[in-house]
């Protein structure tokens, strides 16, 4: 083809594409060359240059991503290019120290209603002494039981808020509402007070420390249950009819709902969409498989998740440990669920 004999580079707000096509794309804004060309500006806000979600179609046939290697090794990124977050992969001192420069806040959710409050004590103080220890962090507690939380003694710059909600005589019903209760809070009140927030399960347990490794704009945990199971063995939402529904040939990893994370604006899209769905099912009358986890599943489907938490942080107690599970981070309990669950 022709050569470029006179050039003109010119810094501006505009994408440009020149003709013969050739599209160009530096760090700075654009760059224009002594040629016919098309420039196509457009109000890209920094925020969203910088915090781009990262969507995918519905229907799109690829292969199963893995978790573990054919090898045995634990895979640390993702085909999206997100890092899967195992010990090894991260200086927990340096990442620590660069994120405590920038005086973030992270809110911390928790649900314990009913005879779930007999996980507080355990859950709070493990907490302190492994969740972003050098933070500060602000736990927001739903329960309808106030006069049942713990007295544990928070390090400094960490605090608790009890937020008293109803009570409710099935336990579907209170998994299917934290979606809701999340979406409110981050309006009235985590917009203005955090910079990230973490939605926890109470009946769980800190093992080791948990820090800054896991922040990122879209968090989500790879379930321990089905971190080598084939996807059509997932336990997604099979039924066309649900707002939650995964055809049988797609699907990335399981998530657990016991843990979502990310910057608060990220979470809430996260909540309000699952709300919404949550919302059209029940006019219907379906309640999807695993009520909110399934609808989580689905979002991040579609919507991928910017970092991944290995099982390491959330593994299951009765499980034996595993070759690729170097540290479990943060557990669910062993628990007879017929005494603490309202109904069956």
């Amino acid at each position: 083809g022709n050569s470029l004999r006179k050039i003109a580079v010119s810094f501006t707000s505009c994408s440009v594409i020149v003709f013969p096509p050739i599209l160009v794309f530096l760090g700075y804004n654009s760059i224009s060359f002594g040629y016919k060309e098309i420039r196509l500006c457009s109000n890209l806000t920094k925020e969203h240059q910088e915090n781009p979600s990262l969507q995918s179609p519905q229907g799109l046939s690829y292969n199963q991503p893995r978790v573990v290697g054919l090898n045995g090794k634990v895979i640390a990124v993702t085909p999206w290019l997100a890092p899967i977050v195992w010990e090894g992969t991260f200086d927990s001192f340096l990442i620590d120290s660069i994120y405590q420069q920038q005086n973030i806040t992270i809110a911390t959710t928790v649900f314990a209603l009913g005879k779930y409050t007999t996980f507080l004590k355990a859950f709070l103080e493990s907490a302190e002494q492994n969740y972003f220890v050098g933070f500060r962090v602000h736990y927001y507690l739903f329960t309808d039981h106030p006069e049942q939380v713990p007295a544990v003694k928070l390090g400094e710059g960490r605090q608790l808020t009890v937020l008293k909600v109803a009570s409710s005589n099935r336990w579907q019903e209170i998994t299917l509402r934290r979606m809701e209760k999340l979406e409110k809070l981050i309006e009235s009140r985590l917009v203005n007070e955090a910079d990230y927030v973490f939605s926890l399960d109470v009946d769980t347990k800190f093992y080791g420390r948990w820090g800054a490794e896991s922040l990122g704009r879209l968090i989500g945990v790879i379930h321990p249950g089905y971190y080598q199971t084939s996807r059509k063995r997932f336990p997604y939402e099979r039924r066309p009819e649900s707002q939650a529904y995964i055809p049988a040939a797609e699907g990335d990893y399981y998530y657990g709902g016991a843990v979502i994370g990310g910057f608060v604006k990220d979470v809430y899209k996260v909540a309000k969409t699952c709300r919404e769905q949550l919302d059209i099912d029940a006019a219907k009358s379906i309640e999807a498989a695993w009520q909110e986890e399934s609808h989580l599943n689905k979002y991040f489907l579609y919507n991928k998740p910017s970092k991944v938490l290995s099982p390491e942080y959330l593994w299951q107690d009765f499980k034996p440990n595993t070759n690729e599970v170097k540290i479990i981070r943060f557990s669910q309990v062993i628990k007879n669920y017929a005494a603490v669950r309202p109904n069956p």
